[in-house]
Formats: C-alpha cells, sequence, structure tokens
C-alpha cells in the first residue's frame, strides 16, 4: 500500500555545471572523501557513473602529489 520511503523531490546535483573534476582542485574533492580518507561511493556521492569516474581518477592523482592524504588514520 505504500510507496517506497524515498523523498519524491529532486536532491540538488553534488557538482555545479561551472565545476571542474581537477585533481587540483582539492576543495571539491574533499567532498567525496570520508574521514578515514576513503572515496565515497556513487550513491553518497549523488553522481553519475561518468561523475564518479572522474572523481575517483582526479581523487587519485591528487594524492601522489600529496594534494590530498591517503588516508586520516590518527592513533
Amino acid at each position: 500500500m505504500n510507496k517506497s520511503k524515498r523523498s519524491s523531490r529532486r536532491r540538488s546535483p553534488s557538482i555545479r555545471s561551472d565545476e571542474i573534476i581537477d585533481y587540483r582542485n582539492t576543495t571539491l574533492l574533499r567532498r567525496f572523501v570520508s574521514e578515514q580518507g576513503r572515496i565515497l561511493s556513487r550513491r553518497m556521492n549523488r553522481l553519475t557513473s561518468k561523475q564518479q569516474r572522474s572523481v575517483a581518477v582526479a581523487i587519485k592523482r591528487a594524492r601522489i602529489p600529496a594534494l590530498l592524504p591517503f588516508s586520516n588514520n590518527e592513533n
């Protein structure tokens, strides 16, 4: 009888059209990394598969020159 518990309203996209996915744009890339330093899933990010692939590649490229950390393990 009841519909699924999802909301019927559209969510705002997590990447605006004027934002460029680039490894040097660390403020944008930090939104897609968890507190432990893991890349968040596509469902949590609300990205298309094409955007998720480019975000993942950009995060991996940003980690090499230490613009983003590989992990945030503070023990």
